[in-house]
């Protein structure tokens, strides 16, 4: 991933953005970058942007046919709702930016069928979508237990929405840390008092002289202080480079949540831009 973020940058003032990735795991939907040459307010722009704005799939509505079950309606509504689904962003449009002006089409709405009649767990495998892109991330998810003789049938309506307007279209956990710069100025005279305060394994001793363990500065508590111990050792923060951590909550991978966020980064930039000129 090369430049994320420049587009929108550009807009908000010119500056470019560079990022280095540590960790992309997409099997666990985690992803881990460096934003270097950025500033406080944009690193926070873009985390608010992934977890508030950038919509994503859910259940809104349910509308029951039968259900015996020893849960009330609500309850499994509810249920219905948090279960995170596949999301295409190509294929459905939010209701307010829709054509049909959030009355409900085929562009901004999906059906969701689940009927059940057995003794035992009931699974969100078992919810079926109109569209096959569209289905649970976790099949394994349990919805309600029936009894003999208890069935549940139900028809829900999902549709696209963003997790500021409630966490069920929240498509990630987002958060940051200014970048941590660890130096050795000078002789240390004793080393193996700041490896007991440290607990992360940022420091080593080679030859009886304390180094810095190169791989393992990214995991430094910026709020250690060693300057009682030795003045020499010096824990500082970057006021230009943050460490980013974004882990998915599986209806959109890591790099979509990303580009998504900037693409409405930039649009909201232009937004704002037209605004400023019908003023003057």
């Amino acid at each position: 991933m090369t430049a994320v973020g420049r587009k929108a940058a550009k807009g908000a003032g010119g500056f470019k953005v560079e990022v280095r990735v540590l960790e992309n795991n997409k099997e666990q939907g985690k992803l881990s970058f460096i934003l270097k040459d950025s500033n406080p307010v944009y690193a926070n722009t873009l985390r608010r942007l992934m977890i508030d704005e950038v919509p994503t799939m859910a259940i809104e509505d349910v509308e029951f046919s039968r259900n015996n079950s020893v849960l009330y309606d609500e309850m499994i509504a509810h249920r219905l709702g948090l279960i995170p689904l596949k999301t295409d962003l190509r294929s459905y449009n939010l209701p307010e930016k829709c054509k049909c002006e959030g009355k409900g089409c085929n562009r901004c709405q999906l059906k969701m069928i689940l009927r059940a009649q057995k003794v035992g767990t009931v699974y969100s495998s078992e919810i079926k979508s109109k569209d096959p892109a569209v289905k649970p991330v976790y099949p394994d998810m349990p919805i309600v237990k029936l009894l003999k003789g208890q069935s549940l049938e139900i028809e829900a309506t999902a549709a696209l929405g963003k997790g500021k307007n409630h966490i069920k279209w929240s498509p990630c956990h987002a958060y940051y840390k200014y970048r941590p710069i660890v130096e050795i100025t000078g002789e240390v005279k004793n080393p193996e008092a700041i490896i007991e305060v440290d607990h992360n394994n940022i420091f080593e001793i080679r030859d009886r002289k304390l180094v810095v363990n190169k791989d393992r500065v990214l995991e430094c508590d910026l709020s250690l202080d060693f300057s009682e111990i030795d003045k020499n050792v010096k824990v500082m923060a970057s006021e230009t480079d943050f460490v980013f951590y974004i882990e998915s909550f599986g209806q959109l991978s890591c790099k979509e949540i990303i580009n998504k966020a900037v693409d409405i980064l930039d649009e909201q930039l232009d937004e704002f831009v037209e605004e400023l000129k019908k003023k003057r």
